[in-house]
Parts: C-alpha cells; sequence; structure tokens
C-alpha cells in the first residue's frame, strides 16, 4: 500500500502566495514522476507541474513563471510553490506519484485534493 497525504490549500487573496506539500509512503522501492494536477469544476483534470526523479520539470502554461515544483527524494516529498495566484487558480489541486512498489510493480497514485481558494 502506497499513501500520499496532502496539505497546504487554503484560502488567500489575489497576488498572494501558497505553498502545496505531497508525502508519499508506503510499500515504496523508488518514486518516479511526482506532480500535481487540477480539476475545475465541470472540467478535466489539467497538469499544473511535475517533476521526475532527476529534477526535471514541466509546467502547465497557466502557471508558468508564477509555480515552482521541487521534491525530496530521500524523504519522498513533492512541494509546490505557488506564488502570484489568480481567482482563475481557484479549484482543487491532486498530488500524484509513480512508485515502485519492493515487488518492482509499478502503480501510479493520487492524493485526496486539497482545496485552494483565492479571492479577487
Amino acid at each position: 500500500q502506497v499513501h500520499l497525504v496532502e496539505s497546504g490549500g487554503g484560502l488567500v487573496q489575489a497576488g498572494g502566495s501558497l505553498t502545496l506539500s505531497c508525502a508519499v509512503s508506503g510499500d515504496i522501492l523508488t518514486v518516479g514522476a511526482m506532480g500535481w494536477y487540477r480539476q475545475p469544476d465541470g472540467k478535466a483534470r489539467d497538469l499544473v507541474a511535475s517533476i521526475d526523479g532527476t529534477g526535471d520539470s514541466k509546467y502547465g502554461d497557466s502557471v508558468k513563471n508564477r509555480f515552482t515544483i521541487s521534491r525530496d527524494n530521500v524523504e519522498n516529498t513533492v512541494l509546490l510553490q505557488m506564488n502570484n495566484l489568480r481567482p482563475e487558480d481557484t479549484t482543487t489541486y491532486y498530488c500524484y506519484a509513480g512508485v515502485v512498489s519492493r515487488n518492482y510493480l509499478f502503480q501510479e497514485y493520487w492524493g485526496q485534493g486539497t482545496q485552494v481558494t483565492v479571492s479577487s
């Protein structure tokens, strides 16, 4: 079993900052790509940012130059620093991780989601 625990969501004014954190624990041999997606109501889940085991990162177009993703490969955590937040960033954010378990099986896991609300 692998568990993803997210934290750091909340309410912030436009222009403010939040940091989301996601900790991966359980039956882990290694963690591959980690990242964050968000899913506005009635829309598909979109990539916010991802980072692989070497530190290479990707960002969705709407968050480039505002959000920064980082990871700790020892603690198996991923952080999303969100600056200059806009009302349109309001939605639920989901952490994900690609995990190879100790029996060498690969599976993707998702967190339960954390709400980010940006007031205008």
